[in-house]
């Protein structure tokens, strides 16, 4: 009688070669009635796995990697912990890579992976480079990516993300609609994707209102609290705006400290925004307006798209891209007063 193969027998039942694969592990993901109709067809169809070559492809590390900006961000903290928690359901363990938005550690993280040290990486981009292609021989290690908020455009792979552009646009409505009318926007890294969208949002916000777009008002800052805290200070002497929106969480913080040394009072007289996870965001003195995005949720979809290219890589479109919503939370720095 002829002997089928696995790609044979999963046809015959309607399944993914991966799922019948794991049925054949006895893995707990798989029902016992799926696993009991698999293990029925293949003594029906004459199935012999060959358990040697199985365990050759599916030798792993049972290790993903987490690539990351920075640490000290309770975005990423949270996002992490979205990667974790789905990680060990898997029965993996993570190892987090730190960049500093550095991007010769960057692609020192990435050499370094093609070990086999890692099965697969979920990444938050530096952004510091044009040239990606030393991304692109993950693909030839058969090395799965998943981008999740800062991301390449010119390297296709699936990517978690936010509504970035429609945060932000609202956003700086919301300053507008506070009485603003001198807004200053403050980004890191204008290059990078979430920058660049970003900043869309609050110039179409700018010009749906009939304000002028000032790019006086567009202050470029850096990942050193130090210089930020002079570029801010500079800033609110000489450009004297009435608004400010944070594109990322580090900003808010220095633009309180600048305020505070200058004798500023938010939201007397200037009121800010930014985008955040910050938990004690409600506690601050006073509370921060932010654009929250949902960080664990985050972690938890990339984590869940890259352990599906891992068991059924056809399953996952490269072009997949998964959009979640950001929410615009009201405190007391964007607050109108007399």
């Amino acid at each position: 009688m002829h002997n089928i193969n696995i790609k044979e027998l999963a046809k015959a039942l309607d399944l993914s070669t991966s799922t019948v694969s794991r049925a054949f592990r006895d893995n707990s993901d798989i029902s016992k009635e799926t696993k009991e109709r698999i293990l029925a067809k293949a003594k029906e169809l004459n199935y012999q796995p060959n358990h040697y070559a199985s365990n050759l492809r599916e030798q792993r590390s049972k290790t993903i990697a987490v690539i990351v900006p920075e640490l000290a961000n309770n975005f990423f903290s949270q996002a992490i912990h979205g990667i974790e928690r789905i990680a060990r359901e898997k029965g993996y363990h993570i190892l987090i890579y730190a960049t500093e938005d550095d991007y010769e550690k960057e692609v020192s993280f990435i050499h370094h992976l093609h070990n086999g040290r890692a099965d697969g990486i979920i990444m938050s981009v530096s952004g510091e480079a044009n040239d990606h292609n030393y991304l692109n021989e993950l693909a030839n290690k058969r090395l799965p990516l998943v981008f999740f908020d800062r991301v390449y455009e010119d390297i296709i792979t699936p990517r978690v993300i936010t509504n970035d552009y429609a945060s932000s646009f609202s956003a700086a409505e919301h300053l507008i609609k506070q009485g603003c009318t001198r807004i200053a926007y403050l980004v890191i890294n204008k290059n990078l994707s979430i920058g660049k969208t970003r900043m869309q949002g609050y110039i179409d916000a700018l010009a749906k209102y009939q304000i002028p777009f000032d790019d006086q008002l567009v202050i470029d800052c850096s990942n050193s609290y130090k210089k930020n805290h002079s570029i801010l200070k500079k800033m609110l002497r000489e450009i004297q705006p009435d608004g400010v929106f944070t594109s990322v969480e580090r900003l808010a913080f220095a633009t309180y400290y600048a305020c505070y040394d200058l004798e500023i009072q938010v939201p007397k007289d200037l009121k800010v925004i930014g985008f955040s996870s910050l938990e004690i965001a409600p506690l601050l003195n006073p509370s921060l307006t932010t654009i929250t995005q949902p960080a664990t949720e985050i972690g938890v979809e990339a984590a869940r798209l890259l352990f599906k290219m891992l068991e059924d890589p056809s399953s996952v479109d490269v072009n997949k891209k998964v959009v979640l919503d950001s929410k615009l939370i009201k405190r007391k720095s964007t607050e109108k007063t007399a």
